[in-house]
């Protein structure tokens, strides 16, 4: 086979299946979390030949999303940040709820870096911005999204 005979489009859709089934579940074995990490850099991959700059920055954004839910901050950070720049550099490709998932993104890889107040900053921005999502089906995924993994910015016992 070929790179002209991939069908990558077909590729990066099932990979991303197969992470969300891996994100929704409730015990994940060792492998599996490994499987995630795996499955969402070879969904990028594949959108990167089949997409351009939406699915480049909603792939990244999905990267990012196993690493916070699998506690990596720095890994979680990095692609937080590329999300935040392709949403910047793209904005006017994006749709409304493409930015709210980056600042979503961003706010819960500085939390887990310990960078409490831009990260609730970010949060803040992120559910101002997902309560401004025209589509209400749309708003609504956001919304599950959103409260699927909690927000716990942990108070600075000294600053009281």
């Amino acid at each position: 086979m070929t790179q002209t005979d991939v069908d990558h489009k077909a590729l990066a859709i099932s990979l991303n299946q197969r992470i969300w089934s891996l994100l929704e579940k409730k015990d994940r074995t060792a492998e599996e979390r490994d499987e995630m990490v795996h499955v969402a850099h070879a969904s990028l991959w594949h959108w990167l030949q089949a997409g351009g700059p939406v699915q480049q920055q909603r792939g990244e954004w999905l990267i990012g999303r196993v690493y916070v839910v699998l506690g990596v901050a720095e890994a979680a950070l990095r692609h937080a940040e590329r999300t935040f720049d392709l949403t910047e550099r793209h904005s006017s490709e994006l749709q409304d709820f493409d930015h709210a998932y980056a600042y979503e993104l961003m706010a819960r890889a500085l939390l887990l870096s310990g960078d409490h107040d831009k990260a609730v900053d970010m949060w803040e921005r992120a559910k101002n911005l997902g309560a401004e999502i025209q589509g209400a089906k749309d708003r609504e995924i956001f919304q599950g999204d959103l409260s699927a993994i909690p927000f716990e910015p942990v108070c600075d016992a000294n600053a009281i």
